[in-house]
């Protein structure tokens, strides 16, 4: 699929925790844009060039298939979708864990007591991976929000979800179990892009 815009297209985070870090880094890279509220674009000022703003989830896809050039994305994302990018550079921010977390009471002692057990998450497809290489059959319960509360509501024994500071887990009387990965945001491009619009984030 080709643009119809002869713009470079770059999709970002529209809201969450990317978002403003992904607007800083552009603009050290000399671009230079205003964002409005409820805006889904921002032409830049000084090249030719466009912001798109979409869900994370969704950065991805614009990139897939054509519609954006690059993308800034959290690796976890990446993870998640079991998708395979150019990433032109690691940016150093959003970054995070994930981790299994427990409640403090919890029997479980090691990430084998699982067998059986229910966890909560938001990124299923990481979490049966993550099982099926340790050999654990557990019931995987997919929740969109903050998992963090469904062992104290009876919904699950676990979680599995991203952390930055811990501080959350702590909240909900949670501990750590164990940390699968780390993650942080990414500069991912279009296998179709030619590599000198890459110049500019260097």
């Amino acid at each position: 699929m080709n643009k119809v815009n002869t713009r470079i297209r770059i999709a970002v985070q529209n809201k969450g925790r990317l978002m403003e870090p992904s607007l800083d880094y552009l603009r050290r890279c000399g671009l230079e844009f205003e964002t409005e509220k409820r805006s889904l674009t921002a032409k830049c000022k000084n090249a030719e060039i466009e912001l798109i703003f979409v869900r994370n989830k969704d950065i991805t896809e614009y990139v897939k298939y054509d519609v954006a050039d690059f993308g800034i994305v959290g690796q976890n994302v990446l993870m998640e979708k079991g998708q395979q990018f150019e990433v032109i550079r690691e940016l150093g921010f959003g970054k995070c864990d994930l981790v299994v977390a427990i409640p403090n009471d919890s029997k479980v002692k090691s990430v084998s007591d699982l067998e059986h057990e229910r966890i909560a998450t938001s990124y299923p497809n990481t979490l049966r991976e993550f099982l099926k290489k340790k050999k654990i059959s557990a019931s995987v319960i997919e929740i969109q929000g903050s998992v963090e509360i469904c062992p104290s509501l009876g919904l699950a024994d676990a979680v599995f979800d991203i952390t930055q500071t811990g501080k959350t887990i702590e909240e909900n009387n949670m501990k750590v179990l164990e940390k699968l990965a780390s993650s942080e945001a990414v500069l991912i491009k279009n296998p179709n892009t030619k590599p000198q619009y890459e110049d500019m984030f260097l």
